[in-house]
């Protein structure tokens, strides 16, 4: 795995530290943590692209005074391993996480099944985990994610497709681009410790090659493959959407909340694709009220 982060603790940082677990996968090593008290009904928390699971700090410590939360980084994200080579697709993602929750002994029976919230493409791996691989969930809740074609803005389209050229952007450039496109998503504007601290990642050599990587694997048809199943989702399914949200409009989650038998769909006005960012306390509020089912 590659060290990065050299110097003072920052908020980077001090949010890595709580992943002090791993996991030996099959795309390299994942760092994970576990926050709240150990006999806490169980809660796993997805983050998207591209993020880490930095995006969920404030919720998962707000979650964790009832919950055993638990957070990861996917292969290839935050303090996971990158490296060149790497399966991070979004079929190799959704067979981890799967795998992840066997490690925790998660799902087994009723009794062990966790409540699960995903944003972006963690929805994707949620719902691939669930569909094609067995996961089962006690809720689900998914927060503006990647799931119903199409997907993916022509400047993604373009990275992914020039990755090899955008790879070797001179560093201060690729950072500037980083910076710019984490940006996009608030609708209410980050923080400029926030913004450093969701670019981190993918600064210096490891983390500018993992940037390119992710998206140049990243495919509609890896949601192409189950939007037709999205029916047989049994568990009790919350679609929670920020009104602003420029990356995937909201117009599909109306869509996705008609496709999932009993879904419940809850709109956060002004927020934008990083709700988390853009309304932390209102997220929460509603999380809390969606979940309070599996925390009896």
């Amino acid at each position: 795995m590659t060290v990065r982060n050299a110097g003072a603790p920052g908020a980077w940082e001090s949010w890595a530290g709580t992943l002090d677990q791993t996991y030996e996968s099959s795309s390299g090593t994942v760092r994970w943590g576990r926050l709240g008290p150990d006999d806490g009904p169980p809660l796993v928390l997805l983050h998207g692209t591209p993020w880490s699971s930095y995006t969920w700090r404030e919720i998962a410590r707000a979650l964790a005074q009832r919950f055993r939360v638990h957070v990861w980084d996917m292969p290839g994200y935050g303090t996971s391993a990158m490296s060149d080579g790497q399966d991070v697709s979004l079929a190799a993602q959704g067979r981890i996480f799967a795998e992840l929750l066997g490690h925790w002994g998660l799902g087994a029976d009723a009794a062990h099944q966790p409540a699960v919230v995903a944003h972006d493409f963690g929805g994707c791996v949620a719902l691939r985990a669930h569909l094609l691989h067995g996961a089962r969930y006690a809720r689900l809740a998914l927060v503006d994610v990647v799931a119903l074609a199409p997907w993916g803005s022509p400047a993604y389209r373009l990275l992914g497709q020039q990755a090899e050229v955008f790879r070797q952007l001179p560093p201060a450039l690729h950072e500037a681009l980083v910076r710019e496109y984490v940006a996009s998503a608030s609708a209410r504007g980050l923080d400029p410790r926030v913004l450093d601290a969701l670019a981190e990642p993918w600064l210096g050599e490891a983390g500018q090659g993992a940037f390119y990587r992710q998206i140049q694997q990243n495919d509609q048809r890896f949601t192409d493959e189950i939007e037709g199943r999205y029916g047989e989702v049994e568990a009790p399914v919350l679609v929670c959407w920020g009104t602003a949200d420029t990356w995937i409009p909201v117009d599909r989650a109306h869509r996705l909340a008609g496709l999932i038998p009993g879904a419940r769909l809850e709109l956060i006005e002004g927020a934008g694709h990083l709700v988390q960012e853009d309304a932390p306390a209102q997220l929460a509020a509603v999380l809390l009220e969606f979940l309070h089912g599996s925390a009896r």
